[in-house]
Parts: structure tokens; sequence; C-alpha cells
């Protein structure tokens, strides 16, 4: 391989890195806002009020998932992960426990905050199952790896990571309605927020799949 292709393909290497740090851009800059929120003493609505009645959850969520989706990003640059294999494993050290907490406390915001009328029903759904999912897929990537079973640790982590970067695809579905249809009622918006994490899913076993594919040499 020429120097030329070795530049070209590092550089395509760092596509997915690149994108992974956009799609996640909107909701670490929304989680700044509500820090920004809560520290800064701004004014109690009803949309924020479950927030300052109890803060350590929501903090620690946003914390976290700022954490895990601008250093997991940096998981999927192949080149970068194998000329730094202690860098991996570091910061996987990192990661796990992050994405422990993100899916934990959006289980217990789920479960105990007092939700406004548009986040209850099929959201509740929704957060309950992938929240539960994502907690569950870091726990068997933790116990793939222990095994040395390499294969399972990089499906079940990724798709941990997928679920946990649902907010950033949510963002998208729902600009992408809004600039068509306009603002949604409560059921569509309901059902996009569910196709966030559901598109986010879907590439990931879509991902995982194209991996297990033998490669043909020429």
């Amino acid at each position: 391989m020429t120097t030329l292709q070795r530049t070209a393909t590092t550089r395509r290497g760092w596509l997915i890195p690149a994108g992974l740090l956009v799609l996640g851009f909107i909701p670490v800059v929304a989680g700044a806002v509500r820090l920004t929120e809560l520290t800064a003493g701004a004014d109690i609505t009803p949309a924020n009020e479950r927030f300052f009645a109890m803060p350590l959850p929501v903090v620690l969520h946003i914390v976290s998932v700022t954490v895990y989706s601008v250093l997991g990003a940096f998981q999927f640059a192949p080149g970068f992960r194998r000329r730094r294999p202690g860098w991996h494993r570091a910061a996987g050290r990192v990661l796990v426990p992050s994405g422990l907490v993100v899916g934990l406390s959006g289980l217990w915001m789920t479960l105990f905050y007092a939700l406004p009328a548009g986040d209850q029903g099929l959201l509740t759904v929704f957060r309950l199952g992938f929240g539960s999912a994502m907690v569950v897929s870091i726990v068997l990537g933790v116990a793939a790896i222990r095994r040395r079973d390499i294969a399972r640790h990089r499906a079940w982590m990724t798709r941990g990571y997928a679920i946990g970067m649902g907010a950033g695809t949510q963002a998208v579905t729902q600009a992408a309605w809004i600039a068509v249809s306009g603002t949604p009622g409560e059921l569509t918006r309901q059902l996009l927020l569910g196709a966030g994490w559901a598109i986010n899913v879907a590439v990931a076993e879509w991902v995982i799949r194209r991996r297990r594919r033998p490669r043909v040499s020429s």
C-alpha cells in the first residue's frame, strides 16, 4: 500500500467518529443548556420543575451521556484503535460506567420523575425498553470481553452505544418531520422519538452483520 493509499484509508477511518460526534452535538449542547439552567437558577416552569426538585439524576445523566457519546465515538476509528490498544482499554474503563449511569439514570427518571403528559404512555414504554436494553448490552459486552470473546464484545458494545446515541437521531427525525409537516402531535412526537432509537439499533445490527462477513481476497 502506498503512502497516498494509507492516507486515504486513515481519512476514511475517521469518517464514522466524525459523524458520531456531529450526531451527538445537539444532545450535548441541550444538556449543557439544562445544566446552565440548574446552576444559574433559571425560572422554574412546568417543563423543568422536576429537575429542580431533584437535580442529581438529570445532572448524572447529562454528564455521563456527554462523556459516553464523545469518548465512545473514537472507539469506532479502527486504525486509531489498532495503533493505540492501551488507549482503547483505558477508554473502555471510562465508557462502561458512563454508559451504565446513562441507562440507569434514564430509567430512574422515567420511573420516579413526575413526567409531563406528553412524556407518558407509549414514550414511557420506549424509554423503559430501550434503557433496559442499553444496560443489558453493556453488561453483556463486559462479560464477553472477560471471556476474551472480542466479536461478541464489539457487537454488544455497539448495540449499547447505538441506543445511547438515540437522542441525536431523535433530533434528526423530529427536525425532518417539522420541516415537512410542521409541529407533530403528541402521538406522532412519541413515535418519532421511538424511531430514533429504532433507526440506531437497525444501523448497529447492520454494522455487526457486516463485520461478520468473510472477506474475499482478490
